[in-house]
């Protein structure tokens, strides 16, 4: 299969637009070509195109930054003497000067499908200010590496947030392009906007089910996204951000378990299967042992959970990863009626909001967990409408 990136470069007609222009890249480390050049050099090394000026979201251009949370500066290419602006910085829409230095902006981020991912909210902005500046938008697509399937509480009016752009579930199924598209009918945006679609992507397709596993190999988009196997549990386990439970960061295996130095794992995966065994098709979970190294708990022993995907193999239409997270918040507050599981935070320069509220869009997710009276299909009466709506919604915006 081919991407939009790889596309772009291979066939002159769809450069053509682009001769005499400005063009200007939004890219992250994974926006690289099949044989593994970043775009940005790629682009470069095309004699027909001007670049001049590049732009990195959250965690830089080149990945500069490990942690969640920290901002990137703008600076000079040494190399290709145009400025890189940092959309993770000082600020996280472009400003006008920024604007000013390209008639094109080039878009080639991989996404994980995830609502809360911020490369989702940098598009919105990208696009709102090319409306502004009547500047062309053209997203080079990648795949959505987990799917088509949704899930997830619909993102509420007045959530909106810089991981939360839109009344989007939180597993939404689209791809970065459609994502585009989208926001335009949403937000009513008069933009000049086209998408290098793909070739021979197939969302539904065995092994990968959205990644086109031995096809391509994957480049983390962002520093804590080392593989396949987290994006898929990313959904769910995204929500830990928004607790003093350990997502893992600080560990090899970020995003795929939970823990902290005093919970019991195996007792919270009794309590998950006791309470909702059905959530939990389509995964395993195994107690575990891990001893961050950064982040939360840092150098404490912590007990933890890890949920696995692979075994015997990947049932991408019954493992439901925010279910699954919901179900071990719900355990542990059932064993833990005290625990202070929501953390106090500013999170992604969202002040007076709890971060799990953030992080879900409202507080449906939470009041649920800390409602000892609240059963696993009270959830799913809140869900359930939301995502049956969204399958119809987002029809109108599917490429492939």
């Amino acid at each position: 299969m081919k991407f939009g990136i790889d596309r772009l470069l291979a066939e002159p007609a769809l450069r053509a637009p682009l001769n005499g222009k400005r063009v200007a890249l939004l890219a992250h480390p994974a926006s690289v070509t099949e044989n593994l050049t970043h775009c940005l050099d790629a682009l470069a090394e095309c004699g027909d195109i001007k670049l001049a000026a590049a732009f990195g979201p959250q965690h830089g251009l080149r990945g500069d930054k490990q942690d969640n949370m920290v901002e990137s500066p703008d600076f000079h290419d040494p190399v290709l003497g145009i400025p890189v602006f940092s959309l993770y910085g000082q600020v996280r829409k472009p400003t006008d000067a920024m604007m000013e230095t390209f008639d094109v902006i080039l878009v080639d981020l991989q996404d994980l499908g995830c609502r809360i991912y911020t490369f989702v909210t940098t598009l919105r902005y990208v696009l709102e200010a090319a409306a502004t500046h009547n500047k062309e938008v053209w997203v080079l697509d990648r795949p959505n590496p987990i799917g088509r399937p949704i899930e997830g509480l619909t993102l509420r009016k007045g959530w909106e947030s810089f991981v939360g752009a839109g009344a989007l579930p939180m597993r939404h199924g689209l791809t970065l392009g459609e994502l585009g598209a989208w926001f335009i009918a949403s937000f009513e945006l008069d933009v000049a906007y086209r998408v290098i679609g793909m070739e021979g992507w197939q969302p539904g397709a065995a092994p990968g089910f959205g990644w086109p596993l031995g096809e391509r190999s994957w480049v983390n988009p962002s520093p804590n996204a080392p593989n396949l196997w987290m994006a898929r549990a990313y959904p769910g386990t995204v929500m830990l951000e928004g607790t003093t439970l350990s997502e893992g960061r600080g560990t090899t295996r970020p995003l795929e378990l939970f823990g902290a130095p005093d919970i019991d794992a195996k007792a919270v995966m009794a309590e998950m299967h006791a309470l909702a065994p059905h959530w939990l098709s389509g995964c395993r979970l195994r107690d575990c042992w891990f001893e961050p190294t950064f982040h939360k708990h840092v150098g404490k022993l912590c007990n933890g959970v890890q949920i696995h995907t692979d075994y015997p193999r990947y049932n991408n239409d019954a493992f439901k990863p925010w279910r699954v997270q919901a179900l071990a918040f719900k355990a542990v507050r059932r064993l833990h009626p005290d625990y202070p599981l929501w953390r106090d935070f500013a999170y992604e320069y969202e002040q007076d909001k709890l971060a799990i509220d953030v992080i879900n869009g409202g507080p449906l997710l939470r009041e649920w967990v800390d409602d000892a009276d609240a059963a696993p299909q009270d959830l799913d009466a809140l869900a359930v409408p939301d995502e049956q709506y969204w399958a119809e919604a987002r029809q109108a915006y599917l490429r492939y």
